[in-house]
């Protein structure tokens, strides 16, 4: 049973936590301008909750926090767009947890949010792999698309990841090319197209695929085959796995 003493602990720790919480919300709203938030319909970002920050301004934000994940949870659950995407830039990776991050992706309603998410902070986490395989067979728009922003993301930040776990994740693109909804297609071309610039091995494999998705009756996954297959077969991205060999 928790002492007096535990419970008055308690109480400040959540006092101070909805003090930072107000104090990061006033931070974003000094740099917030009507200018930006109306400018976000230009790049398909809903603004009925958001302030108009810019990430360069939400960038510099977080990094004046630093690193706090109790902070990022709670900022996510506050619903502002530059409150989730601060939470992004100063979450935690090693304290992430699939249930933690389903119930972000439950939340997800716009692209942005989705890669920046999917960027800075889940591709970091050591159940990004998992979640990338659960995600792709999820209906919901964005959290599909974050299975393959996730996938892509993990091109660049894995380092030491093995050929074949993105062998697997060729086999989730070729099945989700025929997506039609702009958001997952888009996202699984770009998939494609940094799986097919990791390794020479990667980018026969990825060819491979976007030339079997190239002759699909789905002519969605016709565009994301042939448009991969440009840049994979380009001579900027040969040279570029010959220097690296």
């Amino acid at each position: 049973m928790p002492t007096n003493r535990s419970k008055q602990s308690a109480a400040r720790s959540n006092g101070q936590r909805k003090t930072d919480v107000d104090a990061a919300l006033t931070m974003l709203k000094r740099r917030s301008s009507k200018r930006v938030r109306d400018g976000m319909a230009r790049y398909a970002i809903p603004s009925d909750n958001a302030i108009g920050v810019s990430v360069s301004d939400i960038k510099k934000v977080a990094k004046g926090i630093g690193r706090d994940h109790d902070l990022a949870e709670s900022l996510w659950t506050t619903g502002v767009y530059e409150a989730r995407m601060l939470a992004a830039f100063i979450g935690e990776p090693d304290r992430l947890t699939p249930a933690g991050m389903q119930r972000w992706a439950e939340d997800f309603d716009n692209w942005a949010i989705v890669d920046t998410v999917c960027f800075a902070l889940f591709d970091r986490s050591p159940h990004g792999w998992g979640k990338t395989a659960q995600w792709a067979k999820r209906r919901e728009e964005f959290v599909k698309r974050a299975a393959f922003a996730l996938l892509w993301s993990l091109t660049v930040h894995d380092k030491e990841a093995a050929d074949e776990k993105f062998m697997k994740g060729l086999v989730l693109i070729e099945r989700a090319a025929d997506d039609e909804r702009n958001f997952v297609k888009k996202a699984v071309n770009m998939a494609l197209r940094a799986i097919g610039k990791r390794s020479s091995r990667l980018n026969a494999a990825a060819v491979a695929v976007s030339q079997r998705l190239s002759g699909s009756p789905s002519k969605t996954a016709q565009w994301v085959g042939r448009d991969a297959l440009k840049e994979l077969t380009s001579a900027k991205v040969t040279q570029r796995l010959a220097d690296r060999r």
